[in-house]
């Protein structure tokens, strides 16, 4: 059959024959059968809806910060979609698929909820098979991606990334463990499955790789303005005097504190005060300040504090646990995970160094100089702010002495650093000396933790402090 030209209208097309045809009434019946007129034949690809998967932390719905594309950009695989920013934290999401964008479905600083669409992809169909979930139009499965998807009867739900993965390391999906939503397979999944066939130990947290500076005749090439990150810089705007009231809702972290802080008043807050001589250790940073900086990390006071409180925290282990909401049980936590209080522009926010327990100074102070990084953008995400166990917040940095820390729920203590001030003290001979001295502020849940407790982790930690090379003795 010859076919002149073909001209569609909707649903029904027109063909105009230049010679005449005959069908067998078979033929024209397995034609029928086969729906020869069905309009997908046209379509070169398929419209999914990205939905926005379940961020955890029992988030429900998040804010669009900000758009990296625009209807009718090519997107592949893991290229940043847009970022979004939940009460606790903000997460950039990435595509799942290689396409077209079609739509998006918000606006910036709409409220976008967890398992609805994001934005529609128009992806190629040859390439790969969407999620049954995001499916708009799908044409028929061909008999190897029905296998692939069902096997023995029971649906495996995984994104073609996933699927990738577990391809390039000769994993059936069929074997492992699905812990998403209705028992869809993660990376993360398909990793530790990995790592028990290999008999491979995943670290305990992603390290930031640290780059040496390079000499200054070298240069960095810059990257596409398209695909460059978007630091905000902080610009200092006129006051402006309207006149009239204004009311905002409470969203992003500021909604986060009022639960934390509401959860807080239940706890009977103890606390303890004390100072200390830092003279010594401001001497040591002086003289290792150098030696970090050619490893292409910042070294500040705040990675000896926070190693001081871990080695503390080994002898005094009530300090790094949590108690039920019934005060029945007290879980004493292992890892050590000190968070750092941060005032960012977003407001207040408290990432945490994972397991300080096993880190070095200096792994300290580059996971802090990660997160000092991804807190002044906006980027820190929900793994940075949840599971802590311990935290410091160094509000001398801002200007103060004394201060009383609100322990944060489910932890049961804090403490608070004061600046550090150049005053008079008496030595050992009874000569006055310049001294460096800061003072900090504890706060415990009176309920598990008593002052004895309290005061003697507080000499412990200030004497590792006051000696630097005590804790040298202890360090692991």
């Amino acid at each position: 059959v010859c076919i002149h030209r073909v001209r569609s209208c909707s649903s029904i097309r027109f063909i105009k024959s230049k010679y005449v045809c005959v069908f067998d009434k078979s033929a024209l019946k397995f034609s029928h059968q086969q729906r020869l007129f069905r309009t997908s034949a046209v379509s070169c690809g398929q419209i999914v809806q990205f939905k926005l998967s379940d961020i955890g932390e029992g988030i429900t719905e998040v804010t669009v910060k900000e758009w990296y594309i625009k209807e009718g950009d090519s997107v592949s695989q893991f290229d940043s979609i847009c970022e979004v920013q939940s009460d606790k934290a903000s997460v950039t999401i990435t595509s799942r698929y290689d396409g077209v964008i079609r739509k998006l479905h918000y606006s910036i600083d709409d409220i976008a909820f967890v398992g609805k669409p994001l934005v529609d992809i128009e992806i190629d169909a040859s390439k790969g098979v969407a999620s049954e979930e995001d499916v708009v139009e799908t044409p028929p499965m061909s008999h190897d991606e029905h296998t692939h998807q069902e096997i023995k009867g029971h649906k495996t739900l995984a994104t073609p990334a996933v699927r990738r993965l577990a391809m390039e390391n000769n994993i059936k999906l069929s074997e492992v463990v699905g812990t998403g939503k209705d028992n869809r397979i993660l990376k993360e999944d398909i990793l530790n499955y990995l790592a028990k066939q290999t008999g491979a130990i995943l670290p305990p947290s992603p390290k930031a790789e640290i780059i040496p500076p390079l000499p200054k005749s070298e240069t960095v090439p810059a990257a596409p303005k398209d695909k460059a990150r978007k630091i905000p810089v902080p610009v200092s705007r006129p006051i402006v005097f309207s006149g009239k009231d204004k009311t905002e809702p409470v969203t992003g972290f500021q909604k986060a504190m009022v639960k934390t802080m509401s959860a807080a008043l239940k706890i009977p807050h103890f606390g303890y005060c004390d100072e200390i001589d830092l003279t010594q250790l401001v001497q040591l940073r002086e003289e290792l300040k150098p030696l970090a900086e050619s490893r292409g990390v910042k070294l500040s006071f705040m990675p000896f504090f926070i190693k001081a409180a871990s080695l503390g925290l080994l002898q005094y282990p009530i300090l790094n646990a949590s108690l039920d909401e019934n005060c029945q049980n007290v879980t004493y936590k292992a890892s050590h995970n000190i968070g750092v209080a941060m005032d960012t522009g977003q407001g207040l926010i408290v990432p945490n160094v994972k397991n300080v327990q096993v880190c070095s100074v200096f792994d300290i102070a580059s996971e802090l100089n990660r997160l000092q990084s991804l807190g002044s953008a906006g980027q820190l995400g929900t793994s940075d702010l949840t599971g802590g166990t311990f935290t410091l917040s160094n509000i001398g940095t801002i200007g103060g002495t004394y201060a009383k820390p609100v322990i944060l729920p489910p932890e049961v203590a804090i403490g608070a650093l004061g600046k550090i001030q150049v005053l008079p003290r008496y030595n050992g001979k009874g000569e006055v000396v310049k001294a460096q001295i800061m003072n900090v502020s504890w706060s415990a849940d009176h309920r598990i933790i008593d002052g004895a407790t309290m005061a003697r982790f507080s000499n412990l930690w200030k004497s590792y402090l006051e000696n630097p090379a005590s804790m040298l003795l202890d360090l692991k």
